[in-house]
């Protein structure tokens, strides 16, 4: 994992293996997070391995122990809970395995790049923002769009006064970038 990365995402990351990937076993695209987004990453991790985790194991030996697996609900529950756990555990493993932790203070303050929070103009005037994040911190509600998303793609590189177009659904549109920002991710 390195902290010091500044991230040109669309020019320098192309996905591929490298020498550090044969070491680590990692194939996957790198993982470019927020310190806050991998600190909650680690958290989740935790708690599934320490407490979650070891609380069904008890709970499955112990309704193991009662006989008749068959028909034994807490048995047949745990077992399917622990499969459920033990992907939850290996997907986070391998997401921190390949993260790749930015830190806004770390960005150019004139461009759109990774943990930006970009005030836009859309083509009827009405204002909008977006912070572009991790692909694990992404959270519609609080306007947090993954750095892979067709509006961020369309934002990443640009400056304020550029108008960029962005592809949707029904269509494209145009957006004017009012103003950058770099909030403190954590």
């Amino acid at each position: 994992m390195k902290d010091d990365d500044e991230i040109k995402l669309d020019e320098s990351d192309d996905g591929g293996e490298s020498e550090d990937d044969e070491i680590t076993g990692a194939t996957e695209k790198k993982n470019y997070i927020s310190e806050a987004g991998y600190k909650e990453l680690q958290a989740e991790y935790q708690k599934l391995f320490h407490e979650e985790r070891p609380k069904l194991v008890e709970t499955i030996s112990w309704a193991a122990s009662n006989g008749d697996r068959s028909e034994n609900g807490d048995y047949i529950y745990g077992k399917r809970r622990l499969r459920e756990i033990d992907r939850r555990l290996k997907f986070l493993g391998r997401r921190m395995a390949i993260a790749v932790i930015v830190k806004g203070a770390n960005q150019p303050k004139d461009r759109v790049l990774f943990g930006a929070r970009v005030t836009v103009e859309d083509e009827n005037g009405k204002e909008l923002y977006y912070q572009i994040v991790g692909e694990d911190e992404t959270d519609i509600s609080a306007r947090k769009i993954s750095w892979v998303s067709p509006i961020a793609k369309s934002l990443m590189g640009g400056k304020v006064g550029e108008v960029v177009t962005v592809q949707r659904p029904h269509g494209t549109a145009e957006l004017t970038i009012l103003k950058i920002e770099y909030p403190h991710l954590e």
